[in-house]
């Protein structure tokens, strides 16, 4: 066996570990007891339904609401009614977007940004707590590079997206 087998086995080993650390991270983020005791830590009011919207809305904003669905994988519907009820709250403001002006865009209001202070508040008590047995050049490197696999992850992913056949291109092709 080559050397680049047994690169390639190791590899393959170690996104398959990757991927398991991966679902464990997201499994502890999706849960909804997690999202409730940081609402209740941070001492705010909010449906635990319309707190990762708020969040995503903070990070990505201004975002529409096909993509904010996209990224919360949840469906528009739901996410526009959510949104409305963000809206409501005063939390978020929706305009017509700067490049097409059809595509609604919403993005956090002062009273929703002094709600997120206090969620990113309870996020880094948190975040001092995980990483008080690690060193800081450890946390460095933790950082820097969950950051460089979140980009080549996102270009990948837009990359994968962009090259597939609408189904107009493909309808064309079979006809021929």
């Amino acid at each position: 066996m080559g050397r680049k087998n047994v690169q390639n086995t190791r590899l393959s080993r170690q996104i398959t570990d990757l991927h398991r650390a991966l679902l464990d991270i997201v499994s502890v983020l999706n849960r909804p007891q997690g999202d409730e005791a940081i609402i209740q830590e941070a001492g705010i009011r909010l449906d635990r339904a319309l707190f990762p919207l708020l969040v995503g809305i903070d990070r990505f904003g201004p975002i529409g609401v096909v993509e904010l669905a996209d990224r919360a994988g949840r469906d528009y519907t739901t996410v526009s009614r959510q949104v409305a009820k963000l809206e409501s709250l005063d939390l978020v403001e929706s305009r017509a977007g700067a490049t097409d002006r059809r595509v609604r865009e919403t993005e956090i209001t002062a009273q929703g940004k002094a709600m997120i202070e206090r969620i990113d508040a309870v996020r880094r008590r948190r975040g001092r707590a995980i990483f008080s047995s690690w060193d800081s050049q450890e946390v460095d490197d933790f950082v820097r590079l969950a950051q460089k696999f979140a980009a080549a992850l996102t270009a990948h992913a837009a990359q994968a997206v962009s090259s597939k056949p609408t189904r107009a291109a493909s309808r064309r092709r079979s006809a021929t």
